[in-house]
C-alpha cells in the first residue's frame, strides 16, 4: 500500500482533534462538576439521573408547602392565643362581677372594658393573612366573615356570620392533604353554652333570693338517653318548710312520681340551701336518672322555678354580650339581685366554655403543626438522599478526571510533536 503525503498529514490532523476533543470534554467535565455533560456520555445514568431530579423537585415543592402551611398555622395559633388571653380576663371580670355589693359606677367601668374587649374580639375573628385571606371564613376568604352590632346581642340577638364551614387545605406530601385554617364556626360561632349539657334558667316571676348554679353532669349517657326536654325545679313554701319538685318540661309531669303533676307535697323533696339538687331518683322515689346535678343557694319563696333545658350552641360574642347586658342592666331590688348573680354565674360557665372549645381548637392546630414538623424532617432526609443519587449518578470524580486531563494532555502532545518529527521528513534532506 503505498502512503502519500495527504494521507499522513490527514491521519494526524484527525488524531490531533480527536485527542484534542477528549481533552477538552475532560476539561469541562472539570469545569461544570458534571460526569455527564450530554445523554450520550451515559444513557442509563441520565435516565435515571432525570427521574431522580423530578422527584426531588416534587418533595422540594412539598417542601415549600410545608413552610407556607407552617406559616399560616402559626399565624392562627397567635390569633387563637391571644383570643384565649381575652377571654380569661373576661372571665376575671365575670366573677370580679358576681358580687351584689357592686356599686353601679363599679358595673358601668367593667361593661366598658368588656364592649372594648368584644371589639378586640371581633378583629381576632376578622383577621387577614399577608395575602389577605380572612383566616376564619372558610372557603369564602374575601368575606368578612363575622358582623353585628353588639346593641343588638346585648338585646338577645346573635351575631351573623358570613363564611362557611370550610378549611382551607395544602398538599404538604405525596398523600397528605393538611388543613391550615379553621371555620369561624367552629372557632367562634359553635360553642355549647350552660354547662355543655344543659342550660340552668331563672324564671322572671321569682320573689325570693334563691340563686342557682351552672349545674353538673357527671353521667353524660344517662342525660343523653333520658332525651328529655328540659327540667324545671318548683318550690313550695308551706309553714315554714320548704320542698321542691322536679318536672319533666315535656309532659308536666313530677319526675318524682313517675308521672303525677304535680307531686303531693309528701312526694317532694326537702329543700336545703346550697345543697347539691340531685338530678336521679333517691330513696323510695321512681326510677330515673339525669345523670347530673344542680346547686340552689338563698331563701326560695312559693311558687319560685329554676329551668335547666339543653344545651344548645351560642357564640363568644354572644356570652360576652349576655354579661354585658347583665351589667348594665342594674339590679335595684333583692329578687333583681338574685336574678343578676344568676345570669353572671351562668355567663361564668359560658365563658368557661368558650375558653375550653378555643383550647381545643388551639390542640387540633398543634397537632397539625408538630405534624408538618415531622414531615420537613422527612422532606430533608429525602432532598439529601436525593442529592446523594444525584451526585452517584452525574457528578464528577475528580481525581480521575485529573488524571484523564493529565493523560490526554501527554497524549495531544505526543501526536503533536510525532507529527511535527514526520513531516519534517524529506527525500530532499538526504541530497
Amino acid at each position: 500500500m503505498r502512503i502519500s503525503s495527504s494521507m499522513i498529514y490527514d491521519s494526524a490532523a484527525s488524531g490531533i482533534n480527536r485527542q484534542t476533543a477528549g481533552l477538552l470534554k475532560v476539561q469541562q467535565q472539570l469545569t461544570s462538576g458534571r460526569r455527564i455533560l450530554t445523554p450520550g456520555d451515559d444513557p442509563v445514568a441520565a435516565a435515571r439521573a432525570l427521574e431522580v431530579s423530578q422527584a426531588n423537585d416534587v418533595v422540594s415543592q412539598f417542601g415549600k408547602n410545608q413552610d407556607a402551611a407552617m406559616g399560616a398555622l402559626g399565624l392562627e395559633e397567635v390569633q387563637l392565643a391571644h383570643a384565649q388571653d381575652l377571654l380569661q380576663r373576661v372571665r376575671e371580670l365575670a366573677v370580679q362581677a358576681g358580687s351584689t355589693s357592686l356599686t353601679p359606677t363599679a358595673r358601668k367601668g367593667i361593661a366598658t372594658e368588656l364592649r372594648g374587649t368584644y371589639d378586640q374580639l371581633l378583629g381576632i375573628a376578622n383577621t387577614k393573612d399577608a395575602a389577605g385571606n380572612h383566616l376564619f371564613g372558610g372557603y369564602m376568604s374575601d368575606t368578612i366573615p363575622f358582623g353585628g352590632s353588639i346593641d343588638a346581642l346585648v338585646a338577645g340577638g346573635e351575631i351573623t356570620y358570613q363564611g362557611d364551614d370550610g378549611q382551607r387545605q395544602l398538599q404538604v406530601s405525596s398523600s397528605r392533604y393538611i388543613e391550615i385554617s379553621d371555620s369561624g364556626l367552629d372557632v367562634f360561632r359553635r360553642v355549647p353554652n350552660g354547662n355543655g349539657y344543659f342550660v340552668t334558667g331563672y324564671a322572671s316571676g321569682n320573689t325570693g333570693t334563691a340563686s342557682i348554679d351552672a349545674g353538673s353532669v357527671s353521667d353524660p349517657a344517662a342525660w343523653r338517653s333520658a332525651a328529655s326536654q328540659g327540667v324545671e325545679v318548683r318550690f313550695t313554701v308551706t309553714g315554714g318548710a320548704t320542698t321542691y319538685d322536679l318536672v319533666d318540661t315535656a309532659s308536666g309531669n313530677s319526675l318524682l312520681t313517675g308521672g303525677a303533676a304535680p307531686a303531693a307535697l309528701g312526694n317532694q323533696r326537702a329543700y336545703q340551701a346550697g345543697q347539691p339538687i340531685v338530678l336521679s331518683a333517691q330513696g323510695a322515689e321512681p326510677s330515673f336518672n339525669l345523670g347530673g346535678s344542680i346547686t340552689v343557694s338563698g331563701a326560695a319563696a312559693d311558687g319560685d322555678s329554676f329551668t335547666l333545658e339543653p344545651s344548645s350552641s351560642q357564640s363568644v360574642f354572644a356570652t360576652v354580650a349576655k354579661l354585658i347586658g347583665a351589667l348594665e342592666t342594674g339590679a335595684t331590688t333583692p329578687a333583681a339581685d338574685v336574678k343578676y348573680i344568676s345570669d353572671v354565674r351562668g355567663a361564668i360557665s359560658d365563658i368557661s366554655q368558650s375558653l375550653e372549645n378555643i383550647v381545643r381548637v388551639r390542640a387540633r392546630v398543634g397537632t397539625r403543626m408538630n405534624e408538618i414538623s415531622s414531615l420537613q424532617t422527612m422532606t430533608g432526609d429525602l432532598s439529601v438522599q436525593y442529592q446523594q443519587t444525584l451526585s452517584e449518578l452525574q457528578d464528577v470524580d475528580y481525581a480521575k478526571a485529573i488524571t484523564d486531563l493529565t493523560r490526554r494532555q501527554a497524549e495531544l502532545e505526543a501526536a503533536q510533536q510525532s507529527f511535527l518529527r514526520v513531516s519534517q521528513l524529506s527525500l530532499f534532506n538526504l541530497l
